[in-house]
């Protein structure tokens, strides 16, 4: 049995096929799995480091602006994107997937679609509650759909070959809150408020939670990670506080979520996946230049089902907004609500459902 995944250019797009694969190794001994990529994403590192063979593909993607100069500037990506379907032809015959897995960003594309026109099985994972152009162009072709939210299916053509599978994600090995708070040396029963932004950071987020870090450590807990590029500014702002973590990354992020009873954070497709499977109530701050403003939707899907509030980028430093998280923060009954709903989302055994879903469509071959 041979699988082609198709995804990349960020973690996002990454990581659910890397869960899958993972998966299929342990369902099928034996199975030969590859990536296409470029060689400019996140896939140029990891999956070489993952253990698996990276196929390069040179594509770019679209500018979405409708002004004269992004008309333009896509002429040339036009032109690349027929060399790079012209490569994907040639990998697909060369390396006979039974199946070509597509995971979203624009890399996908050229390999979906000439694994399509040649008559091979395809499977599209889409990650976002508003599906990638991708996913909308090539899902009627597709041999099989799988979402990860239920708000994204109206944006599809109606078929019976559209599911809601979820988005594999990495999993945690989780503690008692107040263990994982021991962890992080805070005080074991008071509320804790988790934040994040990215590896990067998100500045916003950042300065907000600055500017009510007397209020929040005045009745709770905070665990922050800020980011690499906001880490010394924020920390040469700060007094030590025994209520009180922040570095620039977490690497337990198991135990960070362990000891969260509310998490302030975007609302990335991972980690709206993360947030659910493990029941976690959530203020969601979209990245208002996320392609498509999927971010947006991936958060009004959580909070249309009463498991998040959202606050706008722009609104985040309002003084309104800071209350609204504290006093969310402190009222226990809601964030019990919250998380119940949350884990109401859940698909845990994503990875596990797409991985069966994979091998039957690789023995109709």
């Amino acid at each position: 049995m041979k699988v082609l995944f198709a995804g990349g250019g960020t973690g996002g797009h990454l990581y659910p096929g890397v869960a899958m694969a993972q998966e299929l190794g342990k369902l099928v001994p034996g199975v030969s799995i590859s990536f296409a990529g470029t060689n400019s994403g996140i896939e140029a590192t990891e999956v070489p480091r993952l253990g698996y063979r990276l196929h390069l593909i040179p594509v770019r993607g679209l500018k979405r602006g409708r002004s004269i100069s992004d008309i333009l500037a896509n002429v040339p990506v036009l032109f690349d994107f027929g060399a790079a379907l012209g490569k994907a032809f040639a990998l697909v015959a060369r390396e006979k997937p039974d199946v070509v897995v597509g995971t979203g960003g624009f890399v996908s594309a050229p390999l979906l679609f000439a694994a399509q026109l040649m008559g091979k099985k395809t499977l599209i994972q889409e990650q976002n509650a508003f599906p990638g152009v991708t996913t909308k162009l090539l899902s009627r072709m597709a041999s099989e759909v799988h979402l990860s939210f239920e708000e994204a299916r109206r944006f599809l053509a109606k078929s019976e070959r559209v599911f809601v599978s979820g988005n594999p994600v990495r999993s945690f090995e989780t503690l008692s809150p107040s263990r994982a708070r021991a962890h992080f040396g805070l005080h074991e029963e008071l509320p804790t408020l988790l934040v994040f932004g990215g590896s990067l950071g998100a500045r916003s987020i950042n300065n907000a939670v600055l500017s009510m870090l007397a209020s929040v450590t005045a009745s709770a807990n905070l665990v922050w990670q800020t980011g690499k590029l906001d880490y010394e500014r924020i920390k040469s702002q700060i007094a030590p506080s025994p209520r009180l973590w922040v570095a620039p990354y977490i690497e337990d992020m198991g135990s960070a979520y362990s000891a969260a009873d509310l998490v302030l954070c975007r609302a990335g497709a991972s980690t709206i996946s993360e947030l659910t499977n493990l029941g976690k109530a959530s203020v969601l701050v979209p990245f208002p230049h996320a392609t498509g403003d999927h971010q947006r939707h991936n958060a009004e899907a959580l909070a249309g089902n009463g498991a998040a509030l959202v606050i706008e980028d722009r609104k985040l430093g309002e003084t309104g907004s800071g209350g609204k998280i504290l006093a969310l923060l402190n009222d226990k009954a809601k964030l019990e609500a919250m998380g119940q709903a949350s884990h109401k989302l859940a698909y845990p055994d994503a990875a596990h459902k797409l991985a069966l879903r994979i091998i039957a469509l690789a023995k109709k071959n």
